[in-house]
């Protein structure tokens, strides 16, 4: 996938919401998409990639914590999320079509010696861009997600059952905004979901036309055999079995999605060193401080 790397403008934030992302952002066009990501420091590349419904905001305390002498923190807003583009179908949304867009942004920012550091959907996202672009990265964190192929017969969670209702699903994650006004659900400490923090995931969700993507996104979850979802997972598998580089897990153990998916990852990554803490889904949030340790080691492991 082509992908131009002139500096485009990134859009203007609210004045209310610029002071907490005092980082460079940048734009790039990748294919049909323009990815707005944060570009800040130096050194060591750190790919970091979210999942539902969240955007860059969500590793800012994680971006705070690194030495921008150091560390070159590189966080994309997939598209349909944050300010990058957002398509109003929902057919333009699936795992594969969000790996290729990685991807063309890891090759047009020629990236090399990088660690991926990737969340919820971010998870198999990166993964997947790893897996294809293997020579490019030193390292792997990975932080409450599943990037594996899912245990058979398929099961999928009430959240994600829902999200298949035809009309009703469509009125709650485009009409109301769904899931984002009960992300402190997810926590393990509620109170690090605030107001403050749940405005400013839902201000680049802000009307119907801009919500296709939290919507898309549950639906890529695999509910049946044939789910296109499926051939990346077993991609994505494949490759976290046969890797031996540095690998960490840090883990939101009272995460109610995903809180014991490490066990699973842990059997695929013997090697990985392995984190557990008291947080929620949403870790970077409450424990912003592990993960960035845990990414300062895997990139002086390697």
């Amino acid at each position: 996938m082509t992908a131009t790397l002139a500096e485009l403008p990134a859009p203007e934030l609210p004045p209310w919401l610029a002071p907490a992302l005092p980082y460079r952002r940048r734009c790039a066009q990748v294919g049909e998409h323009r990815i707005h990501f944060i570009d800040h420091g130096a050194g060591v590349p750190v790919l970091m990639l979210h999942g539902n419904p969240t955007w860059s905001f969500l590793w800012r305390k994680v971006i705070a914590k690194l030495d921008p002498e150091r560390f070159r923190s590189v966080a994309p807003d997939l598209f349909g999320f944050g300010l990058s583009t957002k398509p109003p179908d929902l057919a333009s949304h699936s795992l594969e079509a969000h790996a290729r867009v990685g991807l063309g942004l890891v090759e047009a920012l020629d990236l090399r010696g990088a660690v991926l550091v990737g969340q919820d959907w971010g998870g198999p996202t990166g993964v997947a861009v790893m897996a294809r672009a293997k020579d490019r990265f030193r390292g792997l964190v990975l932080a409450n997600t599943a990037a594996l192929v899912p245990r058979r017969p398929l099961r999928t969670s009430a959240f994600h059952r829902f999200s298949h209702l035809p009309g009703v699903s469509t009125l709650a994650f485009r009409g109301l905004g769904f899931p984002v006004p009960i992300l402190s659900r997810l926590q393990g400490d509620p109170r690090s979901l605030g107001p403050a923090e749940i405005r400013a995931y839902g201000w680049p969700l802000r009307s119907w036309r801009l919500r296709a993507g939290p919507l898309a996104m549950a639906r890529m979850v695999p509910d049946r055999e044939g789910h296109p979802t499926l051939g990346v997972l077993d991609e994505t598998d494949a490759f976290l079995r046969s890797y031996r580089g540095p690998a960490a897990l840090v883990w939101g153990t009272r995460d109610p999605i995903l809180g014991r998916a490490h066990h699973r990852l842990s059997e695929a990554l013997p090697h990985a060193t392995v984190e557990l803490t008291e947080a929620g889904h949403f870790l970077q949030e409450e424990v912003p401080d592990r993960l960035a340790a845990a990414i300062e080691r895997v990139a002086s492991a390697a």
